[in-house]
């Protein structure tokens, strides 16, 4: 992991803005599991809880004018590309200075202005929108990249294939990143595909594709940055298989009968957070104290985040269908 750290070549503050992020993400998400059984936030979420690196590694490859698109699970993404968790609380709350004006909730948390073009709570859905994104990208000559963001069980979708297959056909500026937590619902990875990894379907559209270790902060951010620095240079599109694992469940009513607690527990030991402040700890480019820090930090983060939430006004009835398109 040292060697990895170095190689990088991201710097101290960078480091300790990444583990702050990785912080946020997961006192965010176990924040609203516990809002959502005391009946203060309303409809189902999926949690990202142990995937922190992977969405935080790959964010931190891009620049700020850079798109995203997400998925169901994607409060991690959110955050990685710089989403105020005050105003995704908002959202969740279903208030009106929420992103979204209170009316997409925790699967559909947009941030335009910063870049994310919004999660999706169609499985798949977002993939064939970031290729939508990628050739407006080439059409207008920009100097961007188009990052998107899906999970393996999206990967058995017809929109997967049919968007790498134009991607690679038009050479379009998009960073195509599967987050394997190693279920679709209750269905396992091992069981719904017949390659061993996901990462060789690229084969299949002639373009490079890559599988990480999604735990390793530095292993993401190495992939991701070479993905999307290829991207940007015209040389088109590149999928990454991110292997990686959600300590919760599906969704707020999976009852998780399809796998052991042997096995959620072996992937805990794995913890992304525990893993990078280790390395920072080894590198000597922080201390103790400062790791202590940064938690307290994001912990009143999201307290704040609650008060402000709570504090802030609900949508005025008569604008229900503002926003709404037939």
């Amino acid at each position: 992991m040292e060697t990895k750290l170095k190689e990088s070549g991201l710097d101290s503050a960078t480091l300790l803005e990444a583990l702050r992020k990785m912080h946020l993400i997961r006192l965010f998400e176990e924040k609203a599991e516990s809002l959502y059984a005391l009946g203060k936030i309303h409809g189902t979420m999926h949690l990202s809880i142990g995937q922190e690196a992977s969405a935080v590694g790959s964010c931190l490859a891009l620049q700020p004018d850079d798109y995203i698109l997400s998925t169901h699970r994607g409060h991690g993404h959110c955050i990685g590309k710089g989403a105020e968790p005050k105003l995704m609380m908002a959202e969740f709350f279903g208030k009106e200075v929420g992103y979204c004006r209170g009316r997409g909730g925790s699967m559909h948390i947009a941030d335009v202005a910063g870049g994310n073009l919004g999660a999706n709570g169609i499985v798949a859905g977002g993939i064939p929108l970031s290729t939508g994104v990628g050739l407006s990208i080439q059409m207008q000559q920009q100097d961007k990249v188009c990052l998107t963001f899906f999970g393996d069980g999206a990967a058995n979708e017809g929109a997967f294939h049919e968007s790498l297959n134009l991607a690679a056909i038009w050479d379009l500026p998009v960073v195509y990143i599967c987050e394997n937590n190693q279920y679709g619902m209750s269905m396992s990875v091992e069981r719904a595909c017949a390659v061993q990894r996901i990462a060789q379907r690229a084969a299949a559209y002639d373009i490079p594709g890559m599988t990480v270790d999604g735990n390793d902060l530095f292993a993401v951010y190495g992939a991701v940055k070479a993905a999307v620095d290829r991207a940007r240079t015209g040389d088109g599109p590149m999928l990454i298989e991110s292997v990686t694992y959600r300590w919760r469940g599906h969704s707020k009513s999976d009852r998780q009968r399809y796998r052991s607690r042997d096995e959620v527990k072996e992937w805990m030991e794995k913890d992304p957070i525990a893993r990078l402040e280790k390395a920072l700890l080894s590198a000597e480019i922080v201390s103790e104290a400062d790791l202590e820090q940064v938690a307290n930090a994001a912990r009143k983060t999201i307290e704040d985040s609650v008060a402000f939430a709570e504090a802030a006004a609900d949508p005025d009835p008569a604008s229900i269908l503002e926003g709404v398109y037939a």
